[in-house]
């Protein structure tokens, strides 16, 4: 329970939250160029090797952004689209890279959650 004088110093007033995507501008999506890909492992409790590309958005903003899925083939500035959506166990990485659109390939012969990794639907026979 606060005292009469903290009520009276600072009141009560909602933090305000940061905004995660900023360097997106408020948009669902960017496009932008990577100039660097490569690999991080992940906070304490995990491991494993994330792959990770440094994107330089449109509007000139630097972020790292999440490639996800097994493999990928983006080599040096390749264009991508970037949504939001952090990696909870990687630090500093607050987005994601959309597979299947632009020169970041999706992923062939994925059967479940394929809308998430740019995977054509499998045809039947």
């Amino acid at each position: 329970m606060p005292t009469f004088n903290q009520l009276i110093h600072h009141g009560r007033e909602e933090k305000r939250r940061t905004d995660r995507t900023r360097a997106l501008d408020q948009c669902p999506q960017k496009q932008g160029v990577c100039p660097r890909v490569s690999t991080r492992t992940p906070k304490k409790p995990n491991s494993a090797i994330r792959k990770i590309a440094k994107v330089r958005l449109s509007n000139r903003h630097e972020i790292f952004a999440h490639i996800p899925g097994e493999g990928h083939n983006s080599q040096e500035h390749p264009i991508v689209l970037v949504r939001g959506g952090r990696v909870k166990d990687s630090p500093g990485v607050k987005s994601h890279c959309i597979r299947g659109v632009k020169d970041l390939l999706g992923i062939a012969d994925r059967r479940r959650g394929r809308s998430k990794y740019g995977a054509e639907r499998p045809k039947s026979k």
